[in-house]
């Protein structure tokens, strides 16, 4: 016969197995969407070249997908308080999935139809293209504005320290693109560019049945989510939290650093880097093994950061860590037509990047209080990816006006000046002091 207290402690145990699930549902849900995107950052770009032959109008494709994300960033932090974050992610990735499920059909439509010339098929194809990654970049902005608030609280729930979160919800991040864009570039050569938003969209669709499956409501519901939410108040709840971000000056320079560093890593990722595999001769599968080396650096430094994160010196770590892992990729691109040496290079400032996630997570995490989360996380997120939109249309104009050699080294060194700044301004010392009472507390 089982002793009386086994099944007690069974069952009370229970509720925390839950939670614990609720933690590992959400960086699954997130890993299942970032697979998704990272995908389609292979093949929306590698469609756009098949069909226009131009960096130009590549750029301006990822414009029209990152400028209604950061858009929704900025915007919706008031909007996920009232409606709930569980909410919140299940309606933009549901909203995802279906746009980019209309893209795909809108691409086999275009490719099986009758063409009455290469030019007009090239814009036939394009301009819905453009509008349907548009809406899906939309959706996944109001998803992920719900996202990053809703990890501390079912953090809290499992009972797991917030820097070891953080670090899990990063590798999961960086784990999906690790897998995703080689998968992709893969994917491209044997199903076509169409064939792969087929995937992204069912990937969506699966972080959405993960979230509604094992994230319980109540942990997206704050006490605000409730009532009529009238222009004056939501505009009021905007401007307090760019407020908070302007009154506390290492977020500011987070921000600030990690705005270029954005728009510089997407002019290389969404442009130049696609460029450089198809000049070279390489294909897209090369393109993905290198955005794929990216990732598996980036996992093994997240991995290392969330283990030593309590252990390591915060300002000594993230400032060195900035400066090596920033311009190096660029430069190797201009340097050498040699995939394995660029993959290399690829994996170890991949790794030396990955390193930063869970020390500015933390420290976001530390310095806003709860009930300001969303919109200040949103409002955090949306500064620092500001520039990404440009980034695209910065690295096809530059690729288009002095070749791609010389647009390589020209980001490269601007990246190279930009991670300089942890070095130069005091505000970024504050990394290995506590936060102010006030900033702490809510």
């Amino acid at each position: 016969m089982m002793p009386s207290g086994a099944g007690r402690d069974d069952g009370a145990d229970r509720p925390q197995r839950r939670r614990t699930l609720a933690l590992h549902g959400l960086v699954g849900a997130c890993f299942a969407s970032g697979l998704g995107t990272a995908m389609a950052a292979v093949a929306v770009p590698w469609l756009v070249l098949e069909l226009t032959g131009s960096a130009v109008l590549t750029g301006v494709v990822g414009f029209a997908q990152l400028a209604p994300y950061v858009l929704l960033q900025a915007t919706a932090g008031p909007l996920v308080d009232r409606a709930g974050l569980r909410r919140s992610m299940l309606v933009g990735n549901t909203i995802a999935a279906v746009a980019i499920g209309v893209a795909a059909a809108v691409v086999a439509f275009h490719a099986a139809g009758p063409r009455a010339g290469a030019s007009a098929s090239a814009s036939a194809g394009f301009w819905p293209l453009a509008v349907l990654v548009a809406v899906s970049g939309a959706a996944r902005g109001l998803a992920d504005a719900a996202t990053a608030p809703l990890l501390p609280v079912v953090a809290e729930a499992a009972r797991m320290p917030i820097e070891r979160a953080t670090g899990v919800y990063a590798a999961g991040s960086r784990g999906a693109l690790l897998v995703g864009m080689p998968l992709g570039g893969a994917l491209v050569a044997l199903v076509g560019a169409g064939g792969v938003l087929v995937v992204d969209a069912l990937a969506f669709c699966v972080a959405v049945v993960i979230v509604a499956s094992v994230v319980p409501a109540v942990a997206g519901k704050p006490e605000e989510a409730t009532g009529s939410l009238g222009l004056r108040d939501y505009a009021h709840q905007l401007a307090e939290g760019m407020r908070f971000l302007r009154t506390d000056r290492l977020l500011l320079g987070i921000v600030a650093m990690v705005a270029v560093t954005n728009l510089l890593d997407e002019a290389l990722t969404s442009v130049l880097l696609p460029v450089w595999a198809s000049d070279r001769g390489h294909g897209s599968a090369t393109f993905g093994l290198i955005g794929g080396a990216l990732g598996l650096g980036a996992l093994i430094g997240v991995m290392l950061g969330a283990w030593l994160g309590p252990r390591l010196p915060r300002w000594a770590t993230y400032a060195s860590c900035t400066v090596l892992s920033g311009a190096p990729p660029f430069f190797a691109l201009a340097a050498w037509s040699s995939v394995p040496a660029v993959l290399a290079v690829a994996v170890v400032c991949g790794a030396l990047g990955g390193v930063l996630n869970p020390i500015v997570g933390a420290v976001q995490f530390e310095r806003i209080p709860p009930r300001m989360r969303a919109r200040v996380l949103g409002a955090v997120k949306a500064s620092a990816w500001v520039g990404i939109p440009f980034g695209s249309l910065v690295g096809g104009a530059l690729a288009a006006a002095v070749g791609l050699t010389a647009a390589l080294l020209l980001t490269g060194a601007a990246m190279l000046l930009m991670t300089l700044a942890p070095f130069v301004f005091p505000a970024w010392r504050g990394l290995d002091r506590t936060p102010p009472p006030a900033l702490a507390s809510s």
